[in-house]
């Protein structure tokens, strides 16, 4: 074929439209965009949460690459620091134990499930004596007999009394019944904190002071301990 003829036939296929199409970026992008994002691409994609867990440690390992360039001794030393501090914290955890735990004495005379009347403790107790349940009866009937000492205005109500506080003080005002005082508050230490059984003899006991005290006259400021007038 000459030069001329090529010439020729080139012509007549630019003339018939055959040149490559040189297609603009931003269309082209759009189109390869649109394609991809048919749900065909994405079958095995992450879910959302992964993909935030994904990103969430993605973020702690940068931390700590940071954290491991600042510290001495590079990704050993940031180690130690951690160990260190969660020592710390267990140590103060172990100390001071929970709000909860610190804001009343371990051996708190009342639990935390709200104040209470006397006569609603006597009423408990009485359940529990009636059922034979010994030991929460004593444990009611010390209640009842505090609060009502602190309804008499003998004792000053206080949380986190113990039982043993409460029979100390009210030694103070009613001093004819101070061993009969500690004595119901040991008992009452030994069936709760002492994993003793209590036996009726000893609600007994507990529930004649209570009557005996809600009608005893207190010792007045500057009275001789032998007149009770």
């Amino acid at each position: 074929m000459s030069g001329a003829g090529g010439i020729t036939t080139a012509r007549r296929d630019i003339a018939a439209g055959d040149i490559p199409v040189d297609t603009p970026r931003l269309p082209a992008r759009e189109a390869a965009e649109s394609e991809l994002s048919k749900p065909m691409y994405h079958e095995n994609d992450p879910n959302f949460l992964q993909r935030a867990l994904n990103r969430f440690w993605d973020w702690v390992a940068g931390v700590f690459d940071a954290a491991a360039g600042a510290a001495p001794g590079g990704p050993a030393g940031i180690v130690v620091l951690v160990v260190i501090v969660i020592g710390l914290a267990a140590a103060l955890w172990w100390r001071l134990g929970t709000p909860q735990r610190s804001s009343r004495s371990a051996d708190a005379l009342f639990d935390t499930d709200g104040p209470r009347s006397a006569a609603q403790h006597r009423a408990a107790a009485e359940t529990h004596a009636v059922a034979l349940r010994w030991a929460e009866a004593v444990q009611e009937r010390m209640r009842a007999i505090v609060r009502s000492l602190e309804e008499r205005a003998l004792l000053d109500p206080r949380p986190g009394r113990t039982a043993d506080e409460a029979a100390a003080e009210a030694g103070r005002t009613l001093p004819e019944h101070t061993a009969r005082l500690r004595a119901a508050a040991r008992s009452f230490d030994d069936v709760t904190y002492g994993g003793r059984t209590a036996d009726q003899p000893a609600y007994l006991s507990l529930r004649t002071l209570d009557l005996e005290l809600d009608e005893a006259k207190p010792l007045l400021p500057g009275t001789s301990r032998g007149v009770t007038g």
